[in-house]
Formats: structure tokens, sequence, C-alpha cells
């Protein structure tokens, strides 16, 4: 998943994320151990009604548009990878490389997660504290129970009831069987259904725009919040939280994907590297797949060697559905704010939690901050709503300083997709005396994130 944004904007992001941070524990300091308990009223007036309105209005923005994204995108997605001939072919291959990568990655994390245990780094006195004090939320979410039901209730009889609770496995099935559907049915009733549903993730494309224009003043308000509440040492457990993260996606990018790179794409994985190196440049930079793929589809042709009919389908595809960093992040932050609330996740809840990042990560769109919201309806999914989805606003702060790093593993396993894919039809190619870039699919439309 990538987070658009300029360098102008992330410099910003970054900025307000530094001064919330200091002042906030400073003012803290100052009423606990400073010796300035007459001070404590005026923070608690400005923390409630200047900084928390402007962090809840953020974050409800992002709530506001997360189940026609998540519908809209996934829906979108399942029917770019078309029914027959070539593209049926390459879209098999294409989609079962997304999701054994995204697991890959899933697992990574959960795993790096589970050895650091980073949310344990916050004192107990502050855990306390917070599960005590943050706020509950008002139901925006619905709880899934774990075990038989849990499967019974993936297949909604209410899917309109589904949505309004957001229940996140229930839409992922409708989304998934609309999806299917529209592969099914007459191609010219298809094409304004998915026009629609184009139409749709533009809108939800917007309204998270908005929510992220505001995103310097809102991270500066959520980690002032935070951090004016608990003290430095929400810092110090949400620096290891970062360092987390930033390992997962280190193992990923420099051993998992050089690891497909060679065995699956027949290819020195330092050439491989070296070749793409504009290309994750530029993800880092922008922070963005979508904005990315122009440079990717000619890095691929042109450096790579790959066919331009693979290349113009694997790629755009890619871009909207194979977001290995996004699912290793999520995965890390479902397990990291359970850990900060003390509540212990069992395995089976855990591998709910890895079923649930992988889904979202490959069906979501390429939008700004998408994956925020959706961390906050896993979350309460796999707590069982012991953990609200608000707690997202926790690490909203540091959310934009990891972007830049995910984006540029999931621009990479973009490319080691087209490699691999490219590859395979070589292989099909020569078997059967044909040119591999004959008959080429049909590219897949651009997504529209940013």
């Amino acid at each position: 998943m990538s987070s658009g944004g300029s360098p102008v904007s992330q410099s910003r992001v970054l900025l307000g994320l530094i001064l919330g941070a200091a002042l906030g524990s400073l003012a803290n300091y100052a009423v606990t151990e400073g010796g300035f308990p007459e001070a404590k009223p005026a923070l608690t007036w400005l923390v409630k009604y200047v900084a928390a309105p402007v962090g809840s209005i953020f974050l409800n923005l992002l709530f506001f548009a997360i189940v026609p994204l998540v519908f809209a995108s996934l829906a979108v997605g399942v029917t770019r990878l078309g029914g027959t001939g070539n593209v049926g072919r390459i879209g098999a291959k294409t989609l079962g490389y997304f999701l054994v990568t995204t697991a890959c990655a899933a697992a990574i994390g959960l795993t790096a997660v589970n050895l650091i245990q980073p949310g344990h780094r916050l004192p107990e006195e502050q855990r306390i504290d917070l599960v005590n004090n943050y706020p509950k939320g008002d139901g925006e979410t619905k709880a899934a129970g774990l075990g038989i039901d849990t499967l019974v209730n993936v297949v909604p009889k209410n899917p309109l009831k589904a949505f309004v609770e957001k229940d996140m496995l229930a839409i992922i099935f409708s989304a998934i069987l609309v999806g299917v559907a529209l592969t099914r049915i007459d191609p010219d009733k298809a094409a304004l259904l998915t026009k629609f549903l184009e139409g749709v993730n533009q809108v939800t494309d917007f309204v998270i725009r908005l929510a992220m224009a505001m995103a310097p003043y809102a991270v500066f308000a959520l980690i002032f919040q935070t951090t004016a509440a608990f003290g430095y040492q929400l810092l110090i457990a949400l620096g290891a939280y970062v360092v987390t993260v930033l390992a997962g996606l280190a193992v990923h990018q420099f051993v998992v994907l050089p690891m497909l790179v060679y065995w699956l794409g027949g290819r020195d994985p330092l050439d491989f590297y070296r070749k793409i190196r504009v290309v994750m440049l530029t993800a880092f930079s922008t922070s963005s797949s979508s904005a990315t793929l122009p440079v990717a589809m000619k890095c691929a042709e042109e450096e790579l060697g790959v066919p331009e009919g693979v290349s113009r389908f694997v790629l755009p595809l890619s871009a909207s559905m194979n977001h290995n960093g996004t699912a290793l992040f999520e995965g890390v932050t479902v397990i990291f704010l359970a850990q900060l609330f003390n509540v212990d996740l069992s395995l089976p809840q855990q591998l709910i939690v890895l079923v649930l990042c992988i889904l979202t990560a490959t069906g979501m769109a390429g939008v700004p901050g998408g994956s925020l919201p959706l961390i906050g309806i896993i979350l309460v999914t796999a707590t069982d709503g012991k953990v609200p989805a608000g707690a997202i606003a926790i690490i909203a702060g540091v959310d934009r300083l990891l972007d830049m790093c995910r984006t540029t593993v999931n621009v990479t396993a973009d490319m080691t997709t087209a490699v691999f894919v490219a590859r395979s039809e070589s292989r099909r190619a020569v078997t059967a005396g044909t040119s591999p870039s004959s008959n080429p699919p049909t590219p897949a439309a651009p997504p529209t994130g940013p």
C-alpha cells in the first residue's frame, strides 16, 4: 500500500510528528514531575477541545471511506484478472505469486513482532492507564468471534447489514463474489457496473486525499494527545515498533525477494537490484506505487527485457493489488497495538490476522492513508473488540515515516512478479514454438490511486 504525497507534505508530517511528540512529552512532564500540577486543567482542556477533535476528524474521514474502498477496489481487482486465454492464464500466475509473496511478508511481520514484542516496552503502569482511559469508540466496527460461526458469517445473509456493521470478512467475501460474477456475466452489462465501481474508487480516493491534506496537523494533534497523556514512555514503545517494522521489511526486501528472483525469475539478484534502482528510488521518494508505475514499466521492458504484453498487464495489476510491505506493516501494527492493550492473541487469532492482512493488502487500491482504517477493522476482528479501532491513532503519527520504506518493498515485489511471469511465459512459448510476446493480454487499467 502506498500513501501518496509530495516530499513537502511528508516533511510537514515529520515536523508535526516531532513537534507534537516533544511538546506533548514536555507537557506531561511539567504536570506530573516538573512542579506545575496547576497546569493540568489547562492541558486537559487543550487535549479535549483542540487536539482530540482534530485527530478524531482525521480518523473519521478515513473510516468514512473504508467500506466502499475495500469493496470496490477488491471487486475491480478480481475483474482485472479476466477470464479466458492469455489473460486468464497470466492472471492466475500473477495472482498466485501475489498471494505467496504477500503471505511470506505478513508471516515475517508477525514473527518479528512476536520476537521483539515492542508493545511490552511500555511500563505496566502506563499500560493500565492506556487501557482504562483510552476511548472505546462508538461501535464503528463489528467484532467477529472465532470458530465455526466465523466461517458461517463470512457469507452474509444481508450484505447491507454487513456493510453497516463493517463486518470485514463478509465485505471481503461479497467483493470477491461480485468480482467473479462480473467476469461471468454479459460483458456489456459487466462493463457498466465495473465503471461504477471504478468511480466509487475515485470518490474514496478523493475523500482519503482530503483527510491526508490535514495529515500534518492531525499527526501533531494525535501524537500530542497521546504523549501528553502517557509521557515519553510511549515514544519508547513506538520506537521499538518502528524498528520492528523496518526489520521485517528489510528481511523481506533483502532476503525473501532476492531468493524469489533467483529461483523463480532465473536472474542474478545483484544485477536485478542494480537495474531497478531507479524504480526503488522513485518509490521511496514518492511513497506511491501508482506514481512509480510508468518508471517501473519502462525499466521492466528496457532494463529487464520483460515483454511489453506481460509488463503492461502484470505491473498495473501489481500496483493495484500487490502490497507485500503493507501486509507486513498491518500485521506488525495489529499485534503491537494488542500488546499495548495487554491483549494476548492466540495462534488461531494470529492466523485470522495473517489471512486478513493478505486479503486486505491484495485487494486494496493505492490510495493515501488507506491502510490505517483497515488496520482498525482487523484489530477489532482479531481481538474480538477488546482493542478499539481508534487505537490506530497511536501509530498514525509515525505511519508516514514507514510509508516510504514499505512502498519500496511493494514496488520491488511488483518487479519480481514481472520477471517471474516473463520467464514462465518464455518457457511456455519455447515449448509451444511461439514468441513469448505474441497474443499479449489486454493491459489492465491503471489504478486510480496516487
